[in-house]
Protein backbone atom coordinates (compact mmCIF):
# COMPACT_ATOMS: atom_id res chain seq x y z
CA UNK A 1 0.00 0.00 0.00
CA UNK A 2 2.67 2.23 0.97
CA UNK A 3 4.77 1.44 -2.10
CA UNK A 4 1.34 2.09 -4.21
CA UNK A 5 0.97 5.47 -2.58
CA UNK A 6 4.17 6.50 -3.09
CA UNK A 7 3.88 6.00 -7.08
CA UNK A 8 0.77 8.29 -7.36
CA UNK A 9 2.34 10.90 -5.19
CA UNK A 10 5.14 10.60 -7.47
CA UNK A 11 2.63 11.11 -10.92
CA UNK A 12 1.45 14.08 -9.03
CA UNK A 13 4.24 15.65 -8.53
CA UNK A 14 5.38 14.81 -12.18
CA UNK A 15 1.77 16.08 -13.21
CA UNK A 16 2.29 19.00 -11.79
CA UNK A 17 5.68 20.01 -13.37
CA UNK A 18 3.41 19.87 -16.41
CA UNK A 19 1.06 22.12 -14.87
CA UNK A 20 -1.61 19.23 -15.42
CA UNK A 21 -2.25 19.68 -11.82
CA UNK A 22 -2.12 22.72 -9.66
CA UNK A 23 0.51 21.93 -6.99
CA UNK A 24 -1.88 24.06 -4.28
CA UNK A 25 -5.00 21.68 -5.12
CA UNK A 26 -3.33 18.43 -4.94
CA UNK A 27 -5.49 16.01 -2.73
CA UNK A 28 -4.23 12.76 -0.99
CA UNK A 29 -2.88 9.89 -2.86
CA UNK A 30 -5.53 7.61 -1.32
CA UNK A 31 -8.15 9.81 -2.52
CA UNK A 32 -7.47 10.38 -5.94
CA UNK A 33 -6.49 6.55 -6.64
CA UNK A 34 -9.72 5.87 -5.30
CA UNK A 35 -11.53 7.91 -7.91
CA UNK A 36 -9.46 6.91 -10.54
CA UNK A 37 -10.06 3.09 -9.65
CA UNK A 38 -14.08 3.76 -9.97
CA UNK A 39 -13.57 5.89 -12.48
CA UNK A 40 -11.84 2.53 -14.42
CA UNK A 41 -14.49 0.52 -13.73
CA UNK A 42 -17.18 2.08 -14.74
CA UNK A 43 -15.43 2.53 -18.25
CA UNK A 44 -14.15 -1.11 -17.93
CA UNK A 45 -18.01 -2.48 -17.99
CA UNK A 46 -18.72 -0.20 -20.43
CA UNK A 47 -16.38 -1.78 -22.63
CA UNK A 48 -17.84 -5.03 -21.67
CA UNK A 49 -21.30 -4.04 -23.54
CA UNK A 50 -19.32 -2.34 -26.19
CA UNK A 51 -18.10 -6.11 -26.72
CA UNK A 52 -20.81 -7.58 -26.26
CA UNK A 53 -23.30 -4.95 -29.16
CA UNK A 54 -23.27 -7.00 -31.86
CA UNK A 55 -25.16 -9.94 -29.69
CA UNK A 56 -27.13 -7.58 -27.97
CA UNK A 57 -28.50 -6.24 -31.30
CA UNK A 58 -28.52 -9.61 -32.82
CA UNK A 59 -32.34 -9.43 -33.59
CA UNK A 60 -32.14 -13.07 -34.65
CA UNK A 61 -31.97 -14.04 -30.94
CA UNK A 62 -33.86 -14.22 -28.04
CA UNK A 63 -31.96 -15.19 -24.67
CA UNK A 64 -28.48 -14.18 -25.86
CA UNK A 65 -26.93 -15.40 -22.44
CA UNK A 66 -25.35 -12.15 -21.58
CA UNK A 67 -26.85 -12.25 -17.53
CA UNK A 68 -25.25 -10.50 -15.06
CA UNK A 69 -22.98 -13.11 -13.56
CA UNK A 70 -21.56 -13.23 -17.46
CA UNK A 71 -21.21 -9.45 -17.49
CA UNK A 72 -19.08 -9.53 -13.87
CA UNK A 73 -16.74 -12.10 -15.15
CA UNK A 74 -15.83 -10.21 -18.16
CA UNK A 75 -15.76 -6.90 -15.87
CA UNK A 76 -13.19 -9.20 -13.53
CA UNK A 77 -11.53 -9.42 -17.07
CA UNK A 78 -11.38 -6.07 -18.19
CA UNK A 79 -10.79 -4.29 -14.92
CA UNK A 80 -7.53 -6.08 -14.13
CA UNK A 81 -6.12 -6.19 -17.39
CA UNK A 82 -6.53 -2.08 -17.02
CA UNK A 83 -5.70 -1.59 -13.54
CA UNK A 84 -3.74 -4.43 -11.99
CA UNK A 85 -6.31 -5.36 -9.18
CA UNK A 86 -7.56 -8.68 -9.48
CA UNK A 87 -11.36 -7.86 -8.12
CA UNK A 88 -11.70 -11.29 -7.11
CA UNK A 89 -9.63 -10.83 -4.47
CA UNK A 90 -9.53 -7.43 -3.19
CA UNK A 91 -9.17 -8.15 0.03
CA UNK A 92 -5.72 -8.50 -0.20
CA UNK A 93 -4.78 -5.86 -3.12
CA UNK A 94 -2.69 -3.03 -2.65
CA UNK A 95 -5.46 -0.60 -3.24
CA UNK A 96 -6.77 2.17 -0.51
CA UNK A 97 -9.87 1.15 2.07
CA UNK A 98 -12.22 3.25 0.80
CA UNK A 99 -11.72 1.75 -2.62
CA UNK A 100 -12.20 -1.93 -0.95
CA UNK A 101 -15.63 -0.37 -0.16
CA UNK A 102 -16.86 1.20 -2.40
CA UNK A 103 -15.69 -0.74 -5.86
CA UNK A 104 -17.66 -4.00 -4.64
CA UNK A 105 -20.46 -1.68 -4.48
CA UNK A 106 -19.96 -0.32 -8.32
CA UNK A 107 -19.56 -3.91 -9.18
CA UNK A 108 -22.87 -4.84 -7.94
CA UNK A 109 -24.84 -1.52 -9.19
CA UNK A 110 -22.99 -2.70 -12.49
CA UNK A 111 -24.46 -6.25 -12.33
CA UNK A 112 -28.26 -5.23 -11.43
CA UNK A 113 -28.10 -2.67 -14.35
CA UNK A 114 -27.58 -5.37 -16.86
CA UNK A 115 -29.84 -7.31 -15.21
CA UNK A 116 -32.60 -4.41 -15.36
CA UNK A 117 -32.78 -4.74 -18.91
CA UNK A 118 -32.26 -8.84 -19.37
CA UNK A 119 -35.77 -8.29 -20.81
CA UNK A 120 -34.89 -5.53 -23.90
CA UNK A 121 -31.56 -7.65 -24.21
CA UNK A 122 -32.96 -10.83 -24.73
CA UNK A 123 -35.95 -9.11 -27.01
CA UNK A 124 -35.77 -11.14 -30.85
CA UNK A 125 -36.83 -9.74 -33.32
CA UNK A 126 -35.52 -6.22 -32.91
CA UNK A 127 -32.11 -5.15 -33.87
CA UNK A 128 -30.73 -1.73 -32.27
CA UNK A 129 -32.08 -2.55 -28.60
CA UNK A 130 -31.03 1.18 -27.12
CA UNK A 131 -28.93 -0.37 -24.34
CA UNK A 132 -25.10 0.80 -25.37
CA UNK A 133 -22.13 1.42 -23.50
CA UNK A 134 -23.28 5.13 -22.79
CA UNK A 135 -26.96 3.92 -21.56
CA UNK A 136 -24.80 1.09 -19.45
CA UNK A 137 -22.71 3.73 -18.32
CA UNK A 138 -25.42 6.60 -17.43
CA UNK A 139 -27.87 4.18 -15.67
CA UNK A 140 -25.02 1.88 -13.61
CA UNK A 141 -23.49 5.42 -12.50
CA UNK A 142 -26.57 7.11 -11.28
CA UNK A 143 -27.89 3.77 -9.37
CA UNK A 144 -24.03 3.57 -7.51
CA UNK A 145 -24.04 7.42 -6.72
CA UNK A 146 -27.61 6.86 -5.57
CA UNK A 147 -26.10 3.72 -3.34
CA UNK A 148 -22.82 5.19 -2.41
CA UNK A 149 -23.24 9.04 -1.82
CA UNK A 150 -20.37 9.27 -4.92
CA UNK A 151 -20.86 11.47 -7.46
CA UNK A 152 -20.30 9.27 -10.44
CA UNK A 153 -21.00 10.20 -14.00
CA UNK A 154 -20.15 10.13 -17.74
CA UNK A 155 -20.16 13.41 -19.40
CA UNK A 156 -19.22 15.45 -22.30
CA UNK A 157 -18.85 18.98 -23.61
CA UNK A 158 -21.80 20.79 -25.24
CA UNK A 159 -21.19 19.90 -28.62
CA UNK A 160 -21.46 16.20 -28.40
CA UNK A 161 -23.95 16.03 -25.38
CA UNK A 162 -26.86 13.75 -26.50
CA UNK A 163 -28.02 13.16 -22.74
CA UNK A 164 -28.67 16.28 -20.98
CA UNK A 165 -28.53 14.45 -17.79
CA UNK A 166 -24.96 13.88 -18.50
CA UNK A 167 -24.24 17.71 -19.05
CA UNK A 168 -20.57 19.00 -17.72
CA UNK A 169 -20.51 21.23 -14.80
CA UNK A 170 -18.05 23.97 -14.63
CA UNK A 171 -15.50 22.28 -13.27
CA UNK A 172 -15.87 19.59 -15.62
CA UNK A 173 -16.23 21.48 -18.49
CA UNK A 174 -12.99 23.04 -17.92
CA UNK A 175 -10.88 19.84 -17.78
CA UNK A 176 -12.63 18.67 -20.78
CA UNK A 177 -10.53 21.52 -23.00
CA UNK A 178 -7.38 20.33 -21.21
CA UNK A 179 -8.56 16.62 -22.02
CA UNK A 180 -9.65 18.23 -25.85
CA UNK A 181 -5.95 19.69 -26.34
CA UNK A 182 -3.77 17.52 -29.05
CA UNK A 183 -1.02 17.69 -26.41
CA UNK A 184 -3.03 15.65 -23.63
CA UNK A 185 -1.84 11.55 -23.56
CA UNK A 186 -4.40 9.81 -25.71
CA UNK A 187 -2.82 6.45 -24.46
CA UNK A 188 -3.65 4.93 -20.98
CA UNK A 189 -5.89 6.07 -18.58
CA UNK A 190 -4.04 9.45 -17.86
CA UNK A 191 -6.55 11.11 -14.85
CA UNK A 192 -7.05 14.62 -14.25
CA UNK A 193 -7.11 14.53 -10.51
CA UNK A 194 -7.69 17.60 -7.57
CA UNK A 195 -8.87 17.94 -4.27
CA UNK A 196 -11.43 16.18 -4.15
CA UNK A 197 -12.72 15.15 -8.39
CA UNK A 198 -11.09 12.83 -10.70
CA UNK A 199 -12.14 13.11 -13.87
CA UNK A 200 -11.12 9.95 -16.55
CA UNK A 201 -11.21 10.99 -20.72
CA UNK A 202 -13.04 9.31 -22.83
CA UNK A 203 -11.39 9.03 -26.57
CA UNK A 204 -13.20 7.25 -29.61
CA UNK A 205 -11.77 4.45 -30.49
CA UNK A 206 -12.41 2.60 -33.76
CA UNK A 207 -15.69 0.82 -32.77
CA UNK A 208 -17.39 4.40 -31.71
CA UNK A 209 -17.51 6.18 -34.89
CA UNK A 210 -20.25 3.68 -36.16
CA UNK A 211 -22.43 6.10 -34.47
CA UNK A 212 -19.90 9.20 -33.91
CA UNK A 213 -17.86 9.05 -36.65
CA UNK A 214 -18.29 10.54 -40.37
CA UNK A 215 -20.17 11.55 -42.51
CA UNK A 216 -20.99 14.22 -40.20
CA UNK A 217 -24.75 15.23 -40.03
CA UNK A 218 -25.70 11.36 -40.99
CA UNK A 219 -28.69 9.66 -39.22
CA UNK A 220 -27.21 6.49 -36.64
CA UNK A 221 -28.47 3.71 -35.99
CA UNK A 222 -30.09 5.53 -32.60
CA UNK A 223 -31.52 8.35 -34.21
CA UNK A 224 -28.56 11.06 -33.75
CA UNK A 225 -26.56 12.77 -36.02
CA UNK A 226 -23.04 11.62 -36.45
CA UNK A 227 -20.31 14.23 -35.18
CA UNK A 228 -18.07 13.19 -37.86
CA UNK A 229 -15.01 12.49 -34.82
CA UNK A 230 -12.36 10.45 -35.76
CA UNK A 231 -10.17 7.74 -33.62
CA UNK A 232 -8.07 9.60 -31.02
CA UNK A 233 -10.98 12.59 -30.67
CA UNK A 234 -12.05 13.54 -27.43
CA UNK A 235 -15.78 12.05 -26.38
CA UNK A 236 -15.73 12.65 -22.63
CA UNK A 237 -15.02 12.04 -19.59
CA UNK A 238 -15.73 9.42 -16.38
CA UNK A 239 -16.14 12.22 -13.50
CA UNK A 240 -15.85 11.25 -9.10
CA UNK A 241 -16.46 13.29 -6.88
CA UNK A 242 -15.60 11.64 -3.33
CA UNK A 243 -17.21 13.71 -0.47
CA UNK A 244 -15.65 13.61 2.77
CA UNK A 245 -15.23 10.95 5.09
Amino acid sequence: MKKQAGVIAALFVSFSVLGIIPPSVLASPDTIETGRLLAILLDSGRGVLAANQPLINDASKGDKGFTADVFEKQLQEKFKARSGVDLANLASASVPARAKTLLPELVETSKQTVTKNQALINKSGVGYKGFTPAHFGTQAASAFSAKSGVYLKQTTTDGLLRNPNNKADDYEAAVLKKFADASYPRQGDKIFGEEDRVLLPLFYGKGCLSCHGEPKGEMDISGYKKEGAKEGDLGGAISVKLPSK
